[in-house]
């Protein structure tokens, strides 16, 4: 077989990619059809950047969620004859091609790349939730009540945030941080927190119906409480729930820096509103502080937090890259796109290629991410 030129090598990465086209097709023609009803969501869709945004994120969504139907070879498979081989050419004994050429191990970029955005979007959004949770559970009591609470849990924040964040990062990752056991203490700490944000979630909300408040707590507790000891301490006898070392460093890191962050957004949004005539009648209604912060409060904040969200997965997608690039992510031979942007610089210069798609890869989930947000933004401000 001879190499492919560029229309088919494009040609074929189309093809390969039918998944993720069908179900932007569908997800964008359920959005528009339904988006006055859909709130700010529905919203977004009012917004030229925002649908840009929002088409650019969800392809690299279906792309993690599809992965295992869009590559065409194992990402860590090598066969010796395709090392370094520029894009479109044959595999010796088969139909197929090395779309995007081979590393310097002689494994497919392109397949590598594909399954790069899975690694890159099952730790980063993931570790956002928990890094939000965290803010937020600290920073709406920090908010709201102020004085000797707000003092140490600020002193605590700040401290942090007086670190610059990549040299945080990495210490945090490093192998003999790990053999400390700081990341198992980070964790029992930080994972703790969402199971308390969503017990007290349902309890304020709950609270005058007792049968439905403790069904739902207990349950709240038990599958939190099952996932806590699985992914804090691997002591999960199903191993439904577990988390390899490398993995829970990583995911520890980015929880503990992002999560002062998110407390001092929270705490200045709860500041701003707690004056609000809503949170005042609230009060005269007899409604505890939990139920004003989480029922009243938090829903009225939720678009600079939402906004914010978005541009944070952004900033660790970009964190994580850099680990990677500095083989201080996941295992080493991770198609993490870090990790593929390290492997392929040693060689920049004669092939460029396996650099440079794993890091235009990058650049555009981030662009995706950021437009969203703008989209999100601007229309949050016209509620």
């Amino acid at each position: 077989m001879d190499s492919l030129s560029w229309p088919l090598i494009f040609a074929k990465m189309a093809v390969q990619f039918w998944p993720v086209w069908a179900a932007l097709i569908v997800t964008v023609a359920l959005s528009l059809h339904f988006r006055r009803r859909l709130g700010l969501y529905g919203k977004l869709f009012d917004s030229t950047v925002g649908i840009l945004g929002f088409v650019i994120v969800m392809f690299w969504v279906f792309t993690a969620i599809f992965a295992d139907l869009i590559i065409t070879f194992d990402p860590l498979a090598q066969i010796s004859q395709m090392k370094n081989v520029s894009p479109g050419t044959p595999v010796p004994g088969s139909d197929a091609w090395y779309l995007l050429g081979g590393d310097h191990l002689a494994r497919d970029v392109f397949s590598r790349v594909v399954m790069g955005a899975r690694r890159v979007l099952t730790i980063a959004p993931a570790a956002t939730v928990i890094a939000f949770m965290v803010g937020i559970t600290l920073g709406l009591p920090a908010g709201y009540f102020g004085g000797k609470l707000d003092t140490g849990l600020s002193f605590i924040a700040n401290l942090v945030l007086a670190f610059p964040v990549i040299l945080l990062f990495y210490l945090l990752v490093t192998p003999e941080i790990r053999q400390t056991g700081v990341p198992v203490v980070l964790a029992a700490i930080l994972f703790l927190f969402p199971v308390i944000f969503v017990s007290v979630l349902l309890n304020s909300r709950y609270f005058t119906t007792p049968a439905k408040r403790n069904l739902y707590v207990g349950v709240a507790l038990a599958l939190g409480l099952w996932a806590y000891s699985g992914l804090a301490f691997n002591a999960d006898p199903t191993g439904l729930w577990s988390m390899d070392p490398n993995l829970l460093n990583v995911f520890v890191s980015v929880v503990f820096v992002n999560a002062p962050t998110v407390f001092r957004i929270v705490r200045g949004i709860v500041m701003d509103l707690k004056s609000r005539d809503y949170v005042a009648a609230g009060q005269t209604r007899g409604e505890g502080p939990w139920y004003i912060m989480l029922w009243e409060i938090l829903p009225n904040a939720r678009g600079p937090l939402i906004v914010d969200f978005c541009l944070r997965i952004g900033y660790t997608t970009i964190l994580l890259g850099t680990l990677g690039f500095f083989g201080l992510g996941v295992s080493p031979e991770s198609p993490d796109w870090g990790s593929t942007i390290d492997d392929g610089r040693r060689l920049l210069s004669i092939y460029p290629h396996p650099a440079v798609v794993p890091a235009l890869a990058l650049m555009s989930l981030v662009l995706g991410l950021n437009l969203l947000a703008d989209g999100l933004r601007e229309e949050s401000m016209r509620d």
